[in-house]
């Protein structure tokens, strides 16, 4: 998986922490991107609750996931760039400060374009916070353990998915989704306090700027990175964001048993994860495409098994797994693209991947407005079989790493 190390522009090694802080310091950066992770996809479990809340459909409820994954795209290089020079360790709290405050707007919001405000400042978090805090890891521990401490803050994306997701689901159905806001909200407080306790100053070693950016994406290996990542991402979205209307319209599921089910879609993302961020790093094309081809398969036969509780639950779990694997094959292959830029490809991953989020529920919920969920995991299922394809290509066209033999 990628190391996200930092090149100094004045010494070689990083100055890392005492060891005790130092994985204190891990793991509170790996809350951190918990609490932005579960803040994100929280709408998915709660999509109905709040679309019947202010009487808008499945699809305009949607717009909660589109909303942050557009300013998260366009805020990770901006963001990223004009703040350079300013110590990391300041930037992060600063942007899960501002996550807090967007909990607790969209739990007081009294109409809809509040909660969509609210959404707004979850994709500046998004965007700053993920391009600086995923290639930390290098500059918190020693470098023989740089490869645990960034497992340790990518399972932050599936825990997200199992526990963040299905309690929040759960808190909504018993007190109300403005509950869970809050609840969020104060977690989001309390990982803003370890942040400050735990953190050492992280002064900027080495600024990045916009020519380095657009450098990177001159690489072949970026370009095809840019590509899979697309079709992945918006097959996944498109359909994951509506996986709450077609539990409870075709497999006709109770919201206690739909908790239940995005539980084990989460658990069966933890192992994904780890899995993907051992085989990833070694075979990057084969990992990617086999995660691809298990999303192809669970969302295109979804429809037809999925009428039935059992077919659902199996299914859920071969793309719970397949998708833990994503984001760290992802961002494996930009690293590997751009080995001596490891921010610069953090930050186009960042934007990459939110952008086409927010295109993916988006379209997701165009399609389901106007046919039905069963619809859009065909579609779904249909462009995560295409990202195959890229991969393919990738390999026939014997395309090699930088610095590779």
């Amino acid at each position: 998986m990628p190391t996200g190390s930092v090149v100094s522009a004045g010494k070689a090694e990083p100055a890392n922490p005492a060891p005790r802080t130092s994985w204190l310091s891990v793991i509170a950066v790996m809350m951190g991107i918990f609490s932005i992770v579960t803040t994100e996809i929280l709408p998915i479990g709660l999509l109905t609750s709040i679309g019947s809340s202010f009487t808008v459909s499945d699809g305009m409820a949607g717009l909660m996931m589109t909303m942050p994954g557009i300013l998260a795209a366009v805020s990770a290089p901006l963001v990223t760039v004009a703040t350079a020079r300013i110590d990391r360790r300041r930037m992060l709290c600063t942007f899960i400060l501002l996550l807090a405050m967007a909990n607790f707007l969209a739990a007081a919001a009294s109409n809809y374009w509040l909660v969509l405000v609210s959404r707004l400042l979850v994709g500046i978090v998004i965007g700053g916070f993920w391009s600086i805090g995923a290639g930390l890891a290098s500059r918190l521990v020693p470098a023989e353990s740089v490869g645990r401490a960034t497992a340790i803050i990518f399972s932050s994306v599936p825990l997200g998915s199992v526990l963040g997701v299905p309690l929040g689901t759960f808190v909504g159905d018993v007190a109300g989704w403005r509950m869970a806001f809050v609840v969020m909200g104060v977690l989001t407080v309390a990982v803003f306090a370890a942040l400050l306790l735990v953190l050492p100053p992280l002064p900027c070693e080495k600024a990045t700027r916009l020519a380095v950016l657009g450098g990177t994406l001159r690489s072949v290996n970026t370009r095809f990175a840019l590509v899979a990542t697309f079709l992945l991402v918006i097959a996944h979205f498109g359909a994951y964001t509506y996986i709450t209307p077609f539990l409870e319209q075709i497999t006709q599921v109770s919201s206690s048993l739909i908790t239940v089910f995005l539980l084990v879609y989460g658990a069966a993302g933890i192992v994904g994860n780890f899995i993907g961020g051992a085989t990833a790093t070694p075979y990057p094309r084969a990992t990617f495409a086999a995660a691809a081809t298990m999303i192809a398969t669970a969302t295109l036969l979804l429809p037809v098994l999925g009428q039935w509780p059992a077919g659902a639950v199996a299914l859920l779990v071969l793309w719970g797994a397949a998708y833990g694997a994503v984001p760290v094959c992802s961002q494996t292959w930009f690293t590997k693209a751009a080995p001596h830029t490891p921010e610069a490809s953090t930050v186009i991953f960042t934007a990459s991947f939110q952008a086409t989020l927010s295109i993916g529920a988006l379209a997701g919920g165009l399609i389901v407005d106007r046919s039905s969920p069963s619809t859009v995991m065909t579609l779904g299922g249909t462009t995560a079989a295409l990202m195959t394809l890229v991969v393919w290509l990738h390999h026939t066209k014997r395309i090699t790493w930088p610095g590779a033999d």
